[in-house]
């Protein structure tokens, strides 16, 4: 194998952490998470050359996790129960202090209650840091459905922390174009 195939080797390598804490989220349990994971990760070793360069190999790589999970035919309406996520909370992460580890969990708890597309979406943009566009593509959407999906998920999770808010009582949000 070539330089090249070496680089790509590296560069793929480098995203394992981030693919991770993405399929943990969009499957639930860290076993299937990892066997995801790799199956991602040899479906882009084995199909490199379909990379074509345009947008990241990072955009590409979610993009064929995404697609897997799908293809696994996950059900939509399946939800996990509150127990186990605090379970995965507690025994996923040890925060010196019990209240971040409370916040997390919540966290956790309230992202997944929202529809799978809301989660892919607030997590690519709001946890991985993909831009609008990259995360249109690896969610093979158009970008006004992937905003949509934001506002709709946002507003879910601003909800979940403040339900007595009322909609008028809502700090007034500036539209930028």
């Amino acid at each position: 194998m070539g330089g090249d195939a070496e680089d790509l080797k590296w560069l793929i390598a480098r995203e394992i952490p981030h693919l991770r804490r993405y399929a943990c989220f969009l499957v639930g349990d860290r076993a299937r998470a990892d066997d995801l994971v790799q199956d991602c990760l040899e479906r882009a070793l084995r199909k490199r050359h379909l990379w074509k360069r345009h947008g990241t190999l990072r955009s590409w790589l979610f993009r064929l996790l995404y697609r897997l999970h799908i293809d696994a035919g996950r059900s939509l309406s399946r939800r996990r129960t509150a127990t186990d996520a605090a379970a995965d909370a507690q025994v996923s992460v040890q925060w010196p202090d019990q209240e971040p580890s409370l916040q997390v969990g919540d966290v956790a708890f309230a992202l997944r209650r929202l529809p799978e597309d809301q989660q892919a979406a607030i997590l690519l943009i709001g946890v991985e840091g993909f831009s609008y566009e990259e995360a249109a593509r690896v969610l093979d959407i158009p970008i006004g459905t992937l905003r949509s999906r934001l506002s709709r998920g946002r507003d879910a999770l601003r909800a979940h922390w403040s339900p007595e808010l009322e909609e008028s009582d809502r700090p007034a949000l500036r539209r930028v174009k």
